[in-house]
């Protein structure tokens, strides 16, 4: 009989309504589970982590993160897979995070959650969580059928480094545009088998939990001025990401160039990324990008904001050389970007 590892962060998915104050209040999974009888009927073992105190997501940090891979780490080889329950506020970037630590990752890792407290009548809860551990347990020829870091919600997996939270208000939370979606919850589970990685045969899972949160965030709009530029480029951090407009345009403004190159001559690695939500960065194709591909901007090509962000964050904790570093976040490591 499978085994799945379900790892009870907090989030929506785990609280109930006060009666009196009408507030919303974390329970314990052993309350959850009294809401989800039917997980009796998925025949698998369940073991339950839960955190001795449960946490907002958005209090969610790297030290959380590191958490999670040391509890996966641990468990590997006794489970068939993992369902973590985590608010989907910074879900994604929990999903992308544990994505670039879980190297040779050979077994789902699924984050799920839910927009109403599992108690709620209309909870979407309840099928969340079943669907994902129906995915988590999933295989074929005695191997895991998505072994990937995803985050399933509303009838879709997304790869976890590659989804957004985009709504607050509709069940359907979670947007991956720039990739196809895993897999699909209908009457039956179809998995969309040529966009899944799998790990080479015979490699083992390797663990980094390393991270470092030196990295600034560099978000343009038309009239931003010198001085807020130098402020953020001038942070003491490794590595700073750019959004830019379109596929990838900035200001062509000497100054604005002229901060840049000082930043990245002084050991910074600035990252380019699109505020577009769909497409990807071109440096060099309009000459609003030319130059920063000249001066060494890397580019971060289709990635979200989410992915960019941890998997700076991955790379200046493991990596000393800014050279080094640009390579590597060009490069598609975890299949969180399309290299055109």
């Amino acid at each position: 009989m499978c085994q799945i590892l379900i790892i009870y962060t907090g989030g929506t998915i785990g609280m109930m309504s006060d009666p009196k104050t009408k507030v919303l209040r974390p329970i314990n999974f052993e309350q959850i589970m009294d809401n989800v009888p039917e997980l009796e009927r998925l025949n698998c073992r369940i073991k339950v982590h839960s955190f001795d105190e449960v946490i907002d997501s958005s209090n969610m940090n790297p030290a959380i993160w590191s958490k999670l891979a040391g509890l996966i780490q641990e468990h590997y080889d006794d489970v068939d897979g993992f369902v973590i329950l985590h608010g989907s506020d910074t879900m994604a970037f929990s999903a992308a995070a544990l994505s670039f630590m879980l190297e040779n990752l050979g077994k789902p890792v699924i984050f799920t959650g839910s927009q109403l407290p599992i108690s709620a009548i209309r909870t979407d809860a309840k099928e969340n969580l079943m669907t994902a551990i129906e995915i988590a347990k999933a295989k074929k020829n005695g191997l895991a059928r998505v072994p990937e870091v995803c985050i399933y919600f509303d009838y879709k997996l997304f790869r976890g480094n590659r989804a957004f939270k985009y709504n607050s208000s509709k069940f359907e939370a979670f947007r991956s545009p720039n990739y196809p979606i895993l897999a699909e919850s209908g009457v039956h589970l179809r998995f969309s088998i040529n966009d899944i990685r799998h790990p080479q045969p015979d490699q083992k899972l390797i663990i980094h939990q390393k991270l470092t949160s030196d990295v600034a965030v560099l978000k343009l709009y038309p009239g931003i001025g010198a001085k807020v530029v130098e402020n953020i480029l001038s942070a003491d951090v490794r590595g700073v990401v750019m959004e830019t407009f379109g596929a990838g345009n900035t200001s062509t403004d000497p100054w604005f160039i002229d901060l840049l190159k000082q930043a990245i001559d002084s050991g910074k690695v600035i990252i380019d990324i699109s505020q577009c939500k769909v497409g990807t960065v071109e440096l060099g194709r309009y000459e609003t990008s030319k130059q920063l591909k000249d001066i060494g901007v890397a580019n971060g090509y289709d990635m979200t904001y989410e992915a960019a962000i941890t998997k700076a964050m991955y790379l200046l904790g493991n990596y000393d050389d800014p050279k080094q570093i640009k390579e590597y976040m060009e490069m598609d490591i975890r299949g969180e970007l399309t290299v055109s």
